[in-house]
């Protein structure tokens, strides 16, 4: 009678062991030795030039002709300073000029006839008073050998003559110069100053178009710095008076680090989220240093023309790059984590077929399942890289782990393919 009974109770705990075999799903482990991870970069949209715009000489700003937001052509005037000084100093030279080229005409033409005439009867008449004097002095020569004049009398004839000899001479001189007109010397020194004074109005133009600010490309006036009345005074010289933006293409500025910018070719096109909205860049250039303070180097990108008028200068924009990353590991489904003490995670493993007696009548693959402990690496959606004590071909639980413990016996029912990311 005891041997019976002990009898049926080995033989109710082999089937209650059997009714206690639960169904699980599996999944085969497959080890990766990289993984590819998302990092987005932020960066801000600029316009592709920006300009403080100022004069580069003093003066009071008399008209600023236009008003913020207002757009502009390339070389449309924008402001302008008082000009009367700069426009005396110009009739100043300009009369100067005409006063030159005057005297160069009169250099040039020669002597007038009446001039020629009046030096030409200044030699006859010295040349009469000469010989005149001569005759006297002669007369007196005679009259001193007779004792009829004193020796002074006789000098002071002497004297008049050399004195009129010498005015003769010097009246010869003046007529031939006349007769052969202006000094080519002197006519290159008055050509001289005319280029001199040219080079001076030239000069002085250049400073009048100095007095026009205008616009050295086509954008928006963004600001407006200064006012009529104010004026500008040497250390004022380029102060802003106005902001100009162009309304060219715009450009994303984004800084990378220096690894992730080996995967960037330039010319290639790449997504830019600005906004909500995504935008189709192309890479114009990897500027060559480094920022100082986040020691990333700056991408430059060129955004469609068609965006110019939904992006605006200054809005955030943000690249999204997939970095490789070498690590090894297994990827797991998170419903398959099994969280211990002290953030440490495992997970449930097939382990040996289980030997029963009593056989289940939906089949024979019965296993015990151990714990594995492992470390989460990356995580990524629903889908954990993790490395531990795991084995490449290993069939690991897929889900329902709170219903089970080390040695539970279990029984596949379906082996689950995982998608790698």
């Amino acid at each position: 009678m005891f041997s019976q009974s002990n009898a049926l109770n080995t033989a109710q705990t082999k089937k209650q062991e059997a009714i206690n075999i639960l169904p699980v799903e599996t999944i085969k482990v497959t080890p990766v030795d990289t993984y590819e991870e998302y990092r987005t970069y932020t960066g801000t949209i600029v316009a592709s030039r920006i300009s403080e715009l100022g004069f580069d000489r003093p003066g009071k700003i008399i008209k600023i002709l236009v008003e913020e937001g207002d757009k502009v052509k390339a070389g449309e005037p924008l402001a302008t300073l008082d000009t009367a000084n700069l426009k005396a100093e110009q009739q100043q030279l300009l009369a100067q000029k005409a006063q030159l080229m005057a005297q160069l005409g009169e250099m040039e033409a020669g002597p007038r006839p009446e001039t020629i005439a009046a030096a030409r009867a200044t030699v006859k008449e010295l040349e009469e008073q000469l010989e005149l004097a001569r005759l006297k002095s002669k007369r007196r020569e005679e009259l001193y050998a007779q004792g009829a004049i004193s020796r002074e009398q006789l000098d002071e004839a002497t004297f008049a003559t050399t004195g009129l000899l010498a005015r003769l001479e010097e009246a010869k001189s003046n007529f031939a110069e006349v007769l052969a007109g202006t000094r080519s010397e002197q006519i290159e020194a008055q050509k001289a100053l005319i280029a001199q004074t040219d080079a001076g109005l030239a000069n002085l133009q250049i400073e009048l178009e100095k007095t026009i600010l205008k616009a050295p490309f086509s954008g928006t006036i963004s600001a407006r710095k200064l006012d009529e009345g104010s004026v500008l005074s040497g250390a004022g010289v380029g102060q802003p008076v106005l902001r100009l933006v162009e309304d060219g293409l715009m450009e994303g500025r984004i800084g990378l680090p220096v690894a992730a910018t080996a995967q960037i070719e330039i010319d290639s096109y790449q997504q830019l989220k600005i906004g909500e909205k995504i935008y189709p860049a192309q890479v114009k250039a990897i500027l060559p240093e480094l920022d100082n303070q986040t020691r990333t180097l700056t991408v430059v990108y060129t955004l469609p023309g068609w965006a110019t008028e939904q992006v605006y200068p200054g809005q955030v924009a943000q690249l999204r790059l997939t970095e490789t990353i070498p690590t090894a590991g297994y990827w797991l489904p998170t419903t398959a984590l099994v969280r211990g003490v002290r953030g440490l995670w495992s997970c449930y493993v097939l382990a040996e077929k289980a030997e029963l007696e009593y056989v289940p009548t939906d089949g024979e693959n019965v296993f015990q399942i151990e714990q594995r402990y492992i470390e989460v690496l990356y995580t990524k959606n629903d889908q954990v890289l993790v490395r531990g004590t795991l084995q490449p071909g290993d069939q690991v639980i897929l889900n329902g782990t709170h219903r089970l413990v080390p040695q539970q016996l279990v029984q596949p029912v379906e082996q689950k393919q995982l998608i790698i990311p």
